[in-house]
């Protein structure tokens, strides 16, 4: 039997059934739309390797292995392209040890001073209520490391792959308002290893010490803006290069009514699309009544909120929110948002929870 209950691929054949699995089954046990299986195997090339004595495209026990990577790899926030690469890759033989998709043969350095590690966003003490961005108290998975494991800090990367800096590196940059040190590194970053991967080892270290250099000196303000500009440019130019949509639904993101803040959303934007996720961000401070607005007009499968102080926090207007067929998921995110949010409002705590829940929407 396959883990979900259906036969497995030689079972079928003794049973005289075509042998392998058909694209409804993969998408059922993957939890990933037919429609972006099909998207992967013709521009990934990684799909159903067999066919049927009936001439039909069959995906065998390797194929699923394979996809089961792939779908792995994305979820922790990998471009597809990237993870479709890892995950035909020959697997290593017994007893050798995988290579890590963040930098091939690196050994994991231990984890980066200044992370958070108490309430899981990164804390603000300076004079500029900087971002309390979004962080996870648990690693992101990666390949050939055991989930829980402390995440590697951020290094240059391997020999070959010039170009993407060092937390400390590009908060000097940032500190000597270099703007093209800046610009560069967060794009080969992004480039490189993706959204959820920048964002945890390079975003969150660097405004740790921008914070900290602002509660130490009171000075800082300017690297703080320079860096948030520069870090919406690069996610915004990563988020162009996206794939086309997979789903015919989109995703609605937007500040708390006054929240200026804005940073997460445009992040989780960006991851979202590398998942082939149509979103339409309507950024900061949006009036609840134009968020319910755009809610009628777009028929969002999710709506995501942002609340970054206890002042925008407020839950009662989410309660107003339209109800729509077919139903659309309400989202909050952010530690601005107090203890009594509705009951039909999913909150979420960290960047990984935030993805996996609109995620589990499109299903």
């Amino acid at each position: 039997m396959t883990r979900d209950g259906g036969p497995g691929a030689g079972e079928n054949a003794a049973a005289g059934e075509e042998p392998g699995y058909g694209i409804g089954a993969v998408s059922r046990r993957l939890g990933v739309p037919a429609s972006t299986l099909r998207t992967w195997n013709l521009r990934y090339g990684i799909g159903p390797s067999r066919r049927s004595p009936g001439g039909h495209r069959r995906y065998d026990d390797a194929d699923l292995r394979r996809l089961e990577e792939m779908n792995r790899l994305i979820r922790t926030g990998m471009p597809p392209a990237d993870a479709a690469r890892q995950a035909l890759r020959p697997r290593p033989a017994s007893g050798e040890r995988p290579a890590h998709a963040a930098g091939e043969g690196a050994a994991a350095p231990p984890e980066p001073a200044g992370r958070p590690e108490s309430s899981g966003w990164p804390q603000s003490h300076g004079p500029f209520d900087s971002p309390r961005l979004f962080d996870s108290p648990r690693p992101f998975d990666r390949p050939g490391s055991p989930e829980g494991a402390a995440p590697p800090a951020p290094t240059l990367r391997a020999a070959g792959e010039p170009g993407l800096p060092s937390a400390v590196m590009l908060a000097r940059a940032a500190s000597a308002l270099d703007v093209a040190t800046v610009s560069a590194g967060l794009d080969a970053a992004l480039a490189g290893h993706g959204v959820v991967w920048t964002w945890e080892r390079l975003v969150l270290p660097v405004f740790a010490a921008i914070t900290r250099r602002q509660r130490d000196t009171g000075a800082g303000i300017d690297v703080e803006h320079l860096f948030s500009d520069r870090l919406q440019a690069a996610l915004a130019r990563f988020a162009a290069r996206a794939p086309s949509p997979v789903h015919p639904r989109p995703v609605l993101l937007a500040g708390a009514e006054e929240e200026q803040h804005t940073l997460p959303i445009h992040a989780l934007a960006a991851a979202l699309g590398t998942l082939g996720v149509d979103t339409c961000v309507l950024g900061a401070r949006t009036p609840y009544t134009a968020l319910a607005d755009a809610m009628r007009r777009l028929g969002p499968a999710a709506v995501f909120v942002w609340s970054q102080t206890r002042e925008t926090g407020d839950p009662a207007p989410l309660v107003g929110l339209p109800g729509l067929r077919p139903a659309c998921r309400v989202v909050a995110g952010g530690p601005g948002w107090r203890d009594d949010l509705p009951t039909q409002v999913t909150r979420v705590n960290t960047f990984r929870d935030a993805i996996s829940a609109v995620m589990t929407t499109l299903r």
